[in-house]
């Protein structure tokens, strides 16, 4: 990761979208070091490190898809129906390679390897028996309910490329072409921190003025579904010299730093100070609500991310900006969740120049586009509105104003934590 300048237009300029804070992390992170080999089983989630080729064709052999007779297209009359005695019978993982086909016709079944010389099957409700032959309506076509050899995926082709983030399916391929492990890239490793002298652990009696921390939980488990290690390095003090040092240590064993609280331009905001001491910080005011004061630096080479104090500000920020950094350090590349359309049963002002993101509750929609309802309270430190609704929509910066009956993007919840 090149060395981040500290901009005064970073500063103190235009709001950086959100697309621009992305292209800037891509600008400056290379993927982590290391590659492992680990069985299927233990694959998902993780991210493909080398290009891999079928070894073999899939399915491996001519079969049939359905339950029926497999016969030669060549056998069949080309007008009306043909009439073909039956030579024997074959399933699923059974050998048919002595079975004769050539003027007669061979039970198969779902799967079974097709009899040499066999091209076309019919389907068993379509048949009709005759005291040892079957009786076979016109019309079918030449390869009809047969699977070539290779149908699926031909022997040396390309099936996954490195830097795919892999899925159950994508396990499902790997294990039908016969491979039992894969190599993938190291887990990113993430330190955890929040920060702030009133914060608490949960299950400590409470000081006055203090308040239980939220944002290690929430990052913890973000962290997680993101596919990255987690070392919880608990509460940071509001003490300059300890704030420095203890993000220096992080940086020796982690691959990223990410903080909650202390970013912003406050005089008790430390993190932020901390930070250009020991390494170098550009400062992102993000055109984003809940959001904006989010800090991107470096501390001994490894990627610093101070995201805001309040815990629905750190969802956020860290759905849109924190997510896509982790997956660039894993080795691939940041995908934006699909978003759905909704109608908006609310209406709404906001700002010029910042993307909002508005907590909604959705119900069917008779038209079959769903409403979303806007959740009554929307402060950043609210977190029932995050535990009582669906999902987030998108306001656009150019907006001003939105009316109800409106149509705009909507993210749930579900794709934003992965």
């Amino acid at each position: 990761m090149a060395q981040l300048s500290e901009d005064a237009a970073v500063f103190g300029g235009p709001l950086m979208t959100i697309e621009e804070a992305a292209a800037l992390a891509a600008e400056r992170i290379s993927p982590v070091a290391g590659i492992e080999t680990v069985p299927l089983a233990q694959a998902d989630g993780r991210v493909l490190a080398a290009d891999v080729a079928a070894p073999r064709d899939l399915p491996p052999f001519a079969n049939s898809a359905v339950d029926g007779y497999a016969v030669r297209f060549a056998d069949l009359a080309s007008a009306g129906e043909t009439r073909l005695r039956l030579s024997g019978r074959v399933a699923a993982g059974a050998d048919a390679a002595s079975l004769i086909v050539a003027g007669f016709a061979v039970r198969v079944f779902t799967g079974a390897p097709m009899p040499p010389g066999a091209d076309t099957v019919f389907m068993q409700e379509d048949v009709a028996l005759d005291d040892g032959f079957v009786r076979l309506p016109a019309g079918l076509k030449r390869g009809a309910n047969a699977r070539p050899a290779g149908e699926d995926v031909g022997k040396g082709a390309p099936v996954l490329a490195a830097g795919r983030c892999l899925r159950p399916q994508d396990l499902a391929l790997l294990a039908a072409l016969g491979l039992t492990e894969v190599a993938v890239r190291r887990r990113v490793r993430v330190a955890v921190f929040s920060t702030g002298d009133e914060l608490n652990e949960p299950g400590v009696p409470l000081p006055p003025a203090g308040i239980y921390d939220a944002n290690r939980s929430v990052l913890r488990a973000l962290v997680t579904r993101a596919g990255a290690e987690v070392v919880d390095l608990g509460i940071l003090r509001d003490e300059p010299e300890s704030l420095g040092e203890r993000l220096r240590a992080a940086a020796r064993d982690c691959d990223l730093i990410l903080t909650s609280g202390g970013v912003s331009t406050g005089e008790e905001d430390h993190v932020k100070a901390a930070v250009s001491r020991v390494g170098e910080l550009a400062f992102w005011r993000i055109g984003i609500k809940p959001g904006r004061p989010v800090a991107m630096g470096l501390i001994d080479g490894k990627p610093f991310l101070g995201l805001p104090g309040n815990p629905v500000a750190v969802f956020v920020t860290f759905a849109f900006v924190a997510r896509a950094v982790i997956a660039l350090l894993a080795g691939t590349t940041p995908a934006r969740p699909q978003a759905l359309p909704v109608r908006l049963a609310f209406p709404y002002r906001k700002k010029a120049g910042r993307r909002e993101y508005v907590r909604v509750s959705l119900a069917p929609g008779a038209d079959g586009i769903a409403v979303a309802s806007k959740h009554p309270r929307d402060g950043a430190g609210i977190l029932t509105s995050l535990t009582e609704t669906d999902g987030l929509v998108e306001l656009a910066e150019e907006l001003t104003s939105v009316a109800p009956g409106a149509i705009a993007p909507f993210f749930a919840y579900d794709l934003l934590t992965g």
